[in-house]
């Protein structure tokens, strides 16, 4: 399965932060699925760095080396996302997550994500627990 997995699971799994479930991990570890970040999520890491988020206490370069090393691939935004992104209902407020979804759904993938809010766009978001 195509996964395009959501900023938060990207820097936990970098990490090893508690906050990834078994269930997250699992499916990140499964050879089967096919694992994708958007330079969205890393856009979003950088600004999040710079404004001194301890949540995202992460190099941006390293976190997408890490990511290319471990079999990740990388999904640049392209205009066909920018198209889906601009119909999509303001349900969910945080513009990176919105567009996380726009390039699911434009590539046909499944969003993995812990934000539930999100299942509201499209039957292709697939909800993790957290850890604790």
């Amino acid at each position: 399965m195509n996964f395009l997995v959501d900023t938060h699971l990207l820097v936990w799994s970098a990490t090893s932060d508690k906050r990834l479930s078994s269930e997250a991990a699992n499916l990140i570890n499964d050879k089967n699925n096919i694992l994708w970040f958007s330079t969205a999520s890393l856009w979003e890491v950088a600004i999040k760095a710079s404004l001194k988020r301890p949540d995202f206490a992460i190099d941006v370069a390293e976190l997408r080396g890490g990511l290319l090393a471990n079999g990740y691939n990388e999904l640049d935004v392209e205009w066909s996302h920018i198209l889906v992104f601009k119909d999509l209902p303001l349900i969910h407020k945080d513009p990176f997550d919105r567009l996380l979804v726009a390039q699911a759904m434009a590539e046909g993938m499944f969003l993995l994500t812990v934000d539930l809010v999100l299942i509201k766009y499209s039957d292709k978001i697939r909800v993790v627990s957290r850890g604790r």
